[in-house]
């Protein structure tokens, strides 16, 4: 694999170990801007005509424009043409922005895997100020 793709995937999930067990079991999409790598996300089948975002990143030179949105404007168009009628993405407590963007485009919440990232991560996460404790999940119905 690149090793930008693989920087990007880091960026949204800093274990190398969760990161390796999805690729494998995943595709991994990019988004260029003049043949540059600036933004992935990686598809698994975790149920029959259901598909979660396991990872997606945009390069952090690139965020804030647009970009989020339109890699998971693609996602959804994915996933329908691979026979989903689900849709799901999850992320952390503390990703205020992811969560407003996913809901903004029609994800809701289903539900909350509690001390997810206390359980799965060495270390503490933190983003805006925030630890990330739990897995916030959502979906949207194809």
């Amino acid at each position: 694999m690149n090793d930008l793709i693989y920087e990007l995937l880091l960026l949204a999930d800093p274990s190398e170990k969760l990161v390796n067990d999805y690729v494998s079991r995943g595709r991994v999409f990019t988004a260029s801007y003049c043949d540059v790598i600036v933004g992935e996300y990686v598809l698994i089948h975790t149920r029959p005509e259901t598909i979660e975002i396991v990872n997606i990143a945009i390069k952090e030179d690139y965020q804030s424009k647009g970009l989020g949105k339109l890699l998971l404007k693609d996602a959804i168009k994915k996933a329908l043409a691979y026979g989903a009628k689900i849709l799901e993405i999850g992320t952390a407590n503390s990703s205020i922005f992811q969560l407003a963007l996913y809901q903004k485009l029609g994800f809701r919440i289903t539900g909350i895997d509690k001390d997810f990232f206390l359980k799965h991560y060495d270390e503490p996460i933190y983003e805006n100020g925030i630890q990330c404790l739990d897995m916030i999940r959502l979906q949207i119905e194809l």
